[in-house]
């Protein structure tokens, strides 16, 4: 009987121990969740008014975003970058944000491969060679001098989209062609490699604040739907 006893105690006491550690991690992470800003409208309808950018690219980015947080992927994990081609090269589709303090840090121009379309992105590519940009999640890395001037490397972490880009040499650099005067000229930007390609005169001060692990994500309306075994393809 004694032994009996001393088993339903155990049992009670464990069962105590083991919900309320389970409410603890619930409360932790509706906690986090309700804090953060994926769930503040009023966040993403700025976004939307200030900056044009359409309400699915932000959810799919701050849903990758912290994706690759919570797999402790992103040194830097107080930005995040939308490139969103889904605007002619004509309007500013390059945008850094300040997820802490909600702020819209950098708004500005960036031009596509140039095989992805002319004045605006339609086909991409994976491909080495292919001269198109590729959609999806990139992590910023090192920062070297090479032909283009100071420039930021990227690596792809989304499977079949982006993951050769390092392969590719896709990075950021600035460009002579990616700038207000090319457009008044030529009704477009001018087109890279597949490189997300910046004014010369704001990379350095875009590739500083980025660089060195914070996420970017490139948006095409062609990654609707996104669904939840692509987000868990993330490394």
């Amino acid at each position: 009987m004694n032994r009996y006893i001393l088993f339903v105690i155990i049992l009670i006491i464990s069962g105590i121990y083991l919900y309320g550690k389970q409410t603890s991690e619930n409360q932790y992470i509706e906690s986090f969740i309700l804090n953060d800003s994926i769930t503040d409208d009023t966040w993403k309808e700025k976004l939307t008014d200030s900056c044009g950018i359409p309400i699915p690219a932000v959810n799919i980015a701050l849903n990758g975003y912290y994706t690759l947080k919570s797999k402790n992927l992103l040194k830097k994990d107080s930005l995040l970058t939308i490139i969103d081609f889904s605007k002619p090269s004509t309007k500013e589709r390059f945008f850094v944000l300040d997820l802490k303090n909600k702020e819209i840090v950098i708004k500005t121009l960036v031009a596509h491969g140039k095989n992805s379309g002319v004045n605006i992105a339609e086909d991409f590519s994976n491909n080495r060679h292919s001269w198109k940009s590729s959609l999806g999640f990139y992590i910023t890395n090192e920062t070297y001098s090479g032909k283009h001037g100071y420039s930021l490397r990227l690596d792809g972490m989304s499977e079949g989209l982006n993951d050769n880009a390092r392969k590719r040499a896709i990075v950021i650099h600035g460009a002579d062609y990616v700038s207000q005067n090319f457009i008044k000229h030529h009704g477009r930007l001018g087109r890279s490699f597949g490189c997300p390609a910046l004014p010369n005169d704001e990379v350095a001060e875009a590739i500083d604040l980025i660089k060195n692990g914070s996420c970017l994500f490139i948006y095409h309306p062609s990654l609707i739907p996104i669904s939840k075994s692509d987000l868990e393809k993330l490394p």
